[in-house]
């Protein structure tokens, strides 16, 4: 049940954060807050596989430090090809998918540990 619960609170935060990312002036556009959440699950499920690639690219974390610009550039493309993928999540040019993958990056992180510490969801 912990497990649904985490999945539910950061698919919303994601949501959430895609949803400011679009209020910012970057090219990030999202037409809803359904649309945030759908690119929210198929931005979830694309960075599961790219995490997958990731731990083969970085032999199980053990080389982060040294090829950190391959997983920031996997981490575009993801975000890209969501906005690609889902119906109502448009990118303006190329700089907008490299500044709001960095954005939501910081953002999903902020406000998940803020929701998880303050209601304590595991």
């Amino acid at each position: 049940m912990g497990f649904i619960i985490s999945f539910v609170v950061t698919l919303v935060v994601t949501a959430i954060a895609l949803i400011i990312i679009s209020k910012i002036p970057l090219g990030v556009e999202i037409d809803s807050f359904q649309k945030a959440l759908v690119s929210a699950f198929v931005f979830g499920i694309l960075n599961g596989i790219a995490q997958v690639i990731d731990k083969i690219i970085t032999l199980d974390g053990l080389l982060t430090w040294l090829v950190f610009p391959i997983v920031f550039l996997i981490n575009i493309i993801v975000f890209g090809l969501t906005a690609k993928l889902v119906e109502g999540f448009r990118l303006r040019s190329i700089w907008s998918a490299v500044f709001g993958s960095l954005l939501l990056t910081v953002l999903t992180s902020i406000l998940s540990r803020v929701i998880f510490n303050t209601f304590g969801v595991a």
